[in-house]
């Protein structure tokens, strides 16, 4: 007798697209059968011809708990994040207050998120100047990751490391093959463009994106790649904006350093004009690119360079979005993004551009589950493996706006974009969690997965 048998779908691994029944036993992927075999389950979801994959990884997002709860917080990011087809995700260590640097806080976190979750996460630690002798402690609690930036930070208590700071982490680290992920913008580029500006009360959102370069973007780079070589250790390069960047890391990898990259959806489908265009609610760091970046990135998501993709969600309120109340520079940089992830990536990729669903089947689950050590629960239909499932009805139109949003606040750079392509069902370790659009009640489900090493 099985829990959950969930047939008629299309499985969509890294490689391949096959028809084939799930059967879930305890939470567990425990057989695989063909279409139309007749087994015995407690229950049983049809999933109607549709698109099946082993759940979807997010690899980026910050859920701000504790200390920016008014933000977002576990509860209402994770019931996001279900409802838009997510089964894990990785949270970042800010914006919290106090950031996840030590055993302490990691504590302190966990005791707050573990009863909120919908869907399982990971978290990332965080790595800044006043950490280094926590890092190890961090590491053994069982994060996935080390997140640092090589940009000013303003008065944040998560503050940027130098050269010195990271050459210690990544041979503090290498021993344990823990990755390192970078926020690469040069510090004191970003610093004196920044600076200027302001000096000389230029405020437009031109002035903000020359200020957030490309050439920052790729000084920091290559200056991460450096230490990549230098160490040994193992340099993650986050939320990467442009192909020359892209080149970079592929190089990197042609060279046989342990350098990985990722982006996100905002600089795969849409272009400095909608900074432009909304201002404030469009600010994130690194910015939006050109149509050409966009198109070139493209080539680097198919050749594996970049392998990862994640949502990078940072909301802010109303306030910290609004254009008549901000300049560009007081105005939050971030953006509303979670719920979307795999619906904006199936529209772009499998509906817009013809290519195949497998390639979310690479960069949302597979490679996100081999780059974090989660490979062994996530990321593939394993037996044994965990039994996550999302179902995705490839005609099944979605429209962004505040009364579809299911973030805590409603502010996005998104708003009033439409695609096809959308979650009927997410299935995490055989529960429903999300089915059409709404969130279950079953928050404090989800499970703190630590990586598998």
């Amino acid at each position: 007798m099985y829990d959950l048998v969930v047939k008629n779908g299309k499985l969509v691994t890294h490689d391949r697209i096959f028809e084939a029944d799930i059967c879930i036993r305890d939470g567990k992927y425990a057989a695989f059968i063909e279409n139309g075999e007749e087994v015995d389950s407690k229950k049983t979801i049809d999933a109607k011809g549709n698109f099946v994959f082993p759940g979807i990884i997010d690899c980026h997002a910050h859920l701000n708990e504790p200390g920016f709860t008014w933000r977002e917080d576990f509860a209402t990011g994770t019931r996001a994040a279900a409802v838009g087809g997510t089964t894990t995700l990785i949270d970042m260590p800010l914006n919290n207050e106090p950031p996840l640097t030590n055993k302490k806080v990691f504590d302190l976190k966990y005791g707050l998120i573990s009863k909120k979750a919908v869907v399982d996460y990971s978290l990332w630690g965080g790595l800044v100047d006043y950490n280094l002798n926590d890092l190890v402690g961090l590491n053994d609690c069982g994060v996935a990751a080390f997140k640092a930036f090589v940009c000013p930070m303003g008065d944040s208590s998560f503050t940027s490391v130098n050269l010195g700071h990271i050459k210690e982490a990544l041979e503090i680290l290498k021993p344990h093959g823990t990755i390192c992920g970078f926020h690469c913008e040069e510090y004191g580029l970003v610093l004196e463009l920044e600076k200027n500006a302001k000096l000389e009360n230029r405020n437009t959102v031109r002035d903000f994106l020359d200020a957030h370069s490309v050439l920052v973007e790729y000084v920091a780079t290559r200056n991460m790649i450096d230490m990549a070589r230098d160490t040994g250790g193992k340099v993650h390069i986050c939320h990467i904006s442009h192909p020359s960047v892209a080149q970079l890391v592929k190089d990197a990898i042609h060279e046989g350093l342990s350098v990985t990259g990722e982006t996100c959806p905002h600089y795969l489908g849409f272009t400095e004009d909608l900074v432009i265009e909304k201002g404030a609610p469009a600010k994130c760091t690194p910015p939006m690119r050109t149509r050409d970046a966009v198109e070139q990135l493209w080539d680097y998501v198919l050749d594996g360079t970049l392998s990862c993709i994640g949502s990078d969600h940072s909301p802010a309120d109303e306030k910290e979005k609004d254009n008549e109340t901000n300049t560009i520079w007081t105005a939050w940089g971030g953006l509303n993004s979670i719920q979307f992830l795999l619906p904006m990536m199936f529209d772009m990729a499998v509906n817009q551009r013809g290519y195949s669903p497998t390639l979310l089947g690479r960069t949302l689950g597979y490679n996100p589950a081999k780059l974090f050590n989660l490979y062994g629960r996530k990321g593939a239909f394993e037996i044994g493996f965990d039994g996550d499932v999302v179902i995705l009805d490839p005609k099944k139109e979605w429209h962004i706006s505040k009364e579809t949003l299911m973030t805590m606040n409603k502010v996005s750079a998104f708003e009033g974009v439409s695609g096809k392509g959308f979650p009927t069902h997410t299935i995490v370790r055989g529960e429903v969690v999300a089915e059409n659009g709404m969130y279950k009640d079953v928050f404090g489900y989800g499970e703190f997965i630590k990586p598998i090493k």
